[in-house]
């Protein structure tokens, strides 16, 4: 699936949140309606079975209650991408990302295996089940983990099991660490934490581009990986490295360099770094330390200041502002315009940043701000996770086109302002910035609220709390369906005007 993942540590965000968020994206010629929800125990399944591959997993018998992104229509599974567990515990999944021929030969990817012949017949082979992936990943991990290095574990021991048929990558995050797991073939993987002064740009291409083995296979404080990874390296001779004591680069092992990737995937990393390091380099000319094609973007780096919310959201809507290669500008030229694959592109389904602040009770830490549609045209809005169910404008959608889904109406508002960008340019961002701040401002009153509330210091159990982080949703919604339709009205009638069938004269 193509997608955008951005992680932020808990030293690099401005206020000490650990910070994952990620785009989903449908397919070339897709769009799935998504809906925010939140799964309970007596929900969620203990016998599942993929739609997609056919793997059949017994699951534990304790699952957690916790938020998912899941498909509106479920005829290819749940796909839940992005949550938030019952202890703090956040999940994105997944990231697609690339291999190469030496590693899918020395792994291949467990795929279903459809049935030949008849059942009871001489010539029948029997259906060989696929593997786990994007479809399953949440609804079979976030339940059952109780931190993100747990996750990491929890999701290695899956893939060990049962495979995977594609690459992926998958964030976990709780208030102290993120941790980053990526697939190597069927059954292998890494797993490496993100610094806590870093950020890291992951774009559809395995990304990690230094491993430490001996702390994979030593203390675990940084690195982890699948049990034999030292072994399948060496019989396959996958490590790249001149020399015998460099460090191994995951991303020569592993990842793959092809001319699609540096047009579809590098130039996103290189725009994100862009962004977030405009002084630390030459991002632009002929003297660019990276360029939009370059294999070495980092995986992480230091930002030059603390990274926001906002910064989040304006990255995964990019469409590369400010250079030649944005679809709406006028810099460059037909040749340059459109020449990479945007961030926010059309066929965003919806963008999960997910906060847990560790300066509030674990009653209401997590903060799950939420977009929905093609990112360059929606505004992000923040809802408390520790609750029993969201609100209906969010969690009630799908495949009807109404405006009673803030899915559908941000898909109507994207699609009506890509044709007068200019035009709506500035009713657009004035909607963005004024939800975000009606955002950040109830969370602060709800907040206050909950800070009065007795016992609101003793976990996520406090029925008082969760009724007011409940209502906290409501209101957000409600105000986040005001401005919505307000803004569709001002987008409709601005394209309205400028229909070609237009005439200036009139009879009235």
């Amino acid at each position: 699936m193509p997608c955008t993942t951005l992680l932020v540590g808990k030293d690099a965000s401005y206020d000490g949140s650990t910070i994952i968020a990620r785009n989903e994206d449908s397919a070339n010629g897709e769009f799935r309606p998504k809906k925010l929800i939140v799964v309970q125990p007596s929900e969620q399944p203990r016998h599942y079975t993929s739609v997609l591959s056919h793997v059949a997993i017994e699951l534990p018998d304790n699952p957690m209650r916790y938020t998912a992104v899941p498909n509106a229509v479920d005829d290819e599974g749940v796909w839940g991408q992005n949550g938030v567990n019952a202890v703090n515990v956040a999940m994105t999944a997944t990231e697609t990302i690339t291999t190469n021929e030496r590693v899918l030969g020395a792994d291949p990817l467990v795929e279903l295996v459809p049935a030949v012949g008849k059942s009871g017949s001489a010539d029948y082979v029997p259906e060989q089940p696929g593997g786990i992936g994007e479809e399953d990943l949440v609804t079979i991990i976030l339940p059952y983990i109780h931190s993100a290095r747990e996750g990491v574990q929890r999701m290695g021991e899956l893939l060990e099991q049962y495979g995977t048929y594609e690459m992926n990558g998958v964030a976990f995050s709780d208030v102290d660490e993120i941790w980053w797991i990526e697939t190597i073939g069927g059954h292998h993987w890494i797993a490496r934490r993100v610094p806590d002064d870093c950020y890291v740009t992951m774009p559809n291409q395995l990304g990690i581009d230094e491993f430490d083995l001996d702390d994979a296979f030593g203390q675990q404080e940084d690195f982890m990986c699948s049990a034999d990874l030292r072994e399948f390296i060496e019989e396959n001779h996958l490590d790249l490295a001149v020399e015998p004591s460099s460090p191994l680069n995951p991303r020569t092992a592993f990842g793959s360099h092809s001319d699609s990737d540096h047009v579809y995937n590098t130039p996103r990393a290189w725009y994100m770094q862009r962004f977030l390091n405009p002084y630390d380099e030459v991002w632009d000319g002929p003297d660019a330390d990276h360029r939009p094609m370059s294999d070495d973007i980092p995986w992480c780096r230091q930002p030059e200041r603390k990274i926001t919310v906002e910064d989040v959201k304006y990255i995964l809507s990019s469409h590369y502002q400010g250079t030649a290669y944005d679809p709406y500008s006028k810099i460059g030229d037909e040749h340059t315009r459109g020449l990479f694959r945007p961030i926010g592109i059309n066929r965003n389904d919806q963008l999960a940043v997910i906060q847990l602040r560790p300066y509030r009770p674990e009653s209401c830490r997590a903060v799950q701000w939420m977009a929905f549609g093609s990112n360059p045209f929606n505004a992000l809005a923040p809802f408390y996770a520790n609750v029993d169910t969201m609100p209906a404008y969010v969690s009630v959608v799908d495949n009807q086109v109404t405006t009673e889904s803030i899915y559908w109406s941000d898909r109507l508002i994207a699609a009506l302002s890509d044709s007068a960008f200019a035009d709506t340019s500035n009713a657009n961002e004035r909607y963005q910035e004024k939800v975000g701040g009606m955002g950040h401002r109830l969370v602060a009153a709800t907040d206050e609220q909950v800070a009065r509330l007795e016992g609101a210091d003793q976990g996520t159990d406090n029925a008082e709390v969760r009724e007011v982080l409940a209502a906290a949703n409501e209101t957000m919604a409600s105000q986040l369906r005001r401005e919505t339709d307000d803004l569709l009205a001002s987008v409709l009638y601005t394209v309205s005007m400028k229909m070609r069938n237009g005439y200036h004269m009139s009879d009235n």
